[in-house]
Parts: structure tokens; C-alpha cells; sequence
């Protein structure tokens, strides 16, 4: 009647895994780990981080934030007439003293880049 050729929907013994599968759609069949790795996916979780912590460079700069943020603002809300008793006026304590925590933070934020390279 037609020049159809009827097709079995069954695999053949010839086809393999990747023809099978090319119908199905994309199966990811990743690199098989060797003896000497170990597949992440498999360690128990235990909740503990991979690094140390901080360290050293963390905690200054944690302590640099503190500062620009607490202790410097504290100071002047707490005393805003103590630099007026070392001679600054008004408007040069107010410039003067947002400069150090930014002087500082930025200087920290240098090293710290630096440090990590």
C-alpha cells in the first residue's frame, strides 16, 4: 500500500545506553570518581564550617567596624562639647571626626584585600 517501513518500539540488543536514552531526552552520566577522590555527596553533614574561623584579619576588621560604628558615633553623641575643649570649632569637629571611621575603614579594607591576595 505505502512505502512505511514498521518500526519496533522496543530497543534492540545493538542499540546502546545513549541511543536508548537520545528519545527520553538529556541524561547526564557524570565522570565516574576514582579511588583516591571522595564524592562530597556521600560525607555525612556535620554542620561545622570548612575554614578556621575568622582569624586573625576577621577580628580586625570586626573590631575596625565596632569602632567606626559604635565608639565614634557614641563619642560624639555622648560628648559633642569635647572637641570644642581642644579648640576645634563646630564645624571642623563634625567633618573632622566622620573622617577618621572612614579613614579607617578604608585603610582596613586595603589591607585585608591585600592580606587575602
Amino acid at each position: 500500500m505505502s512505502s512505511e517501513t514498521s518500526r519496533s518500539s522496543e530497543p534492540t540488543e545493538t542499540t546502546d545506553a545513549a541511543d536508548a536514552t537520545e528519545a527520553d531526552g538529556y541524561v547526564h552520566q557524570p565522570d565516574e570518581i576514582t579511588d583516591n577522590e571522595t564524592d562530597p555527596s556521600t560525607e555525612p553533614y556535620t554542620g561545622k564550617a570548612d575554614g578556621e574561623g575568622f582569624g586573625a584579619q576577621g577580628w580586625i576588621l570586626v573590631a575596625a567596624v565596632v569602632v567606626c560604628f559604635l565608639v565614634i558615633p557614641g563619642f560624639i553623641y555622648l560628648f559633642p562639647a569635647a572637641p570644642a575643649q581642644l579648640g576645634w570649632t563646630f564645624f571642623a569637629t563634625f567633618l573632622v571626626l566622620p573622617l577618621i571611621p572612614a579613614v579607617l575603614l578604608g585603610v582596613i579594607a586595603v589591607w585585608s584585600m591585600r592580606a587575602a591576595a
